[in-house]
């Protein structure tokens, strides 16, 4: 098996990935398809893997995933060259995609990068998913640094603590005294069951473990709104449609006017943070990366 990888044959199979077909791959490389095609079946003879599952649109394997990923590796490391050199185009941005959770995106996340200094013409391409989520979309090379719950590296990738984000169980006054018995002082855990509870999709496992925290009771109720949205989630607790946990910052001034109440102060939800990057000599990453840790000290617990 060679071991060289030609850089023709790795940035067809990303244009590949990418358009979602060989012929529309064909179109942007201005190639014909078969001769797409014929790169890419060189480039897995090459490797001896296949590396890409001909569905519609195409999907890299996992072996494709490390292809890709050093394609844009690769794409990254010549536009900081060329930006070095001076070839690149007047005013032309330097783009940097960055996988981040909701929550992290509604509260600290945004004033990290506003301490980035403007001149050096960043644009940023946010992908929103669940921080127990983001480092699929850093192995999958469609992202260049991700917030995430995983300490552990992705491959080709540095990881750094930022800290943990603390959730507090909170619900309206109207919603506990309903549900959860606040005026008679019953047992929470004997009724939080049966309340109503609010989740953010299908994946979120916050307020279960919450109840799990409280007793015996395997999750939290099976009557659940599901809100995908961080500030609707919030809107939706506010609004009595069930109970939730909340990023601390988003629930104290809520708490201190009285619009929310806390469950329990003895049982918080921390969820550990953690940045992982392509391990790339890349000046504007390196900058990103550090304003976020600075911003994280300050805004995340421990």
């Amino acid at each position: 098996m060679m071991s060289e990888l030609p850089l023709d044959q790795v940035r067809t199979l990303l244009a590949v990935v990418d358009e979602g077909t060989f012929d529309a791959a064909a179109n942007v490389l201005r190639l014909t398809p078969s001769a797409v095609s014929q790169r890419v079946k060189a480039l897995e003879q090459r490797t001896g893997r296949v590396l890409l599952m001909r569905t519609k649109p195409v999907r890299p394997t996992e072996s494709g995933e490390v292809v890709v990923r050093f394609a844009r590796q690769l794409a990254r490391l010549e536009r900081d060259a060329q930006a070095a050199l001076g070839m690149s185009g007047p005013g032309e941005p330097t783009q940097l995609s960055i996988a981040v959770n909701s929550d992290s995106l509604a509260t600290w996340f945004l004033p990290a990068l506003r301490r980035v200094p403007e001149e050096l013409g960043l644009a940023y391409e946010l992908r929103r998913e669940d921080q127990d989520h983001t480092a699929a979309l850093l192995r999958e090379g469609l992202v260049m640094a991700a917030v995430t719950s995983s300490p552990e590296a992705v491959t080709g990738c540095s990881v750094r603590g930022l800290g943990r984000m603390r959730y507090l169980p909170v619900a309206s006054p109207g919603f506990a005294d309903r549900w959860l018995g606040r005026l008679e002082g019953a047992a929470l855990r004997e009724l939080i069951g049966d309340a109503p509870v609010i989740g953010f999709d299908r994946r979120d496992d916050l307020q279960d473990s919450f109840v799990r925290r409280l007793g015996p009771a395997p999750r939290a109720s099976a009557r659940r709104h599901l809100v995908p949205t961080s500030e609707g989630f919030v809107n939706a607790v506010v609004a009595g449609m069930g109970w939730g946990v909340v990023p601390d910052v988003q629930a104290e001034p809520l708490l201190s006017c009285g619009r929310l109440v806390l469950l329990t102060p003895d049982h918080t939800v921390d969820v550990p943070l953690y940045w992982q990057q392509w391990k790339l000599d890349s000046p504007a990453l390196a900058t990103v990366a550090e304003a976020v840790a600075a911003e994280a000290a300050e805004a995340l617990a421990g």
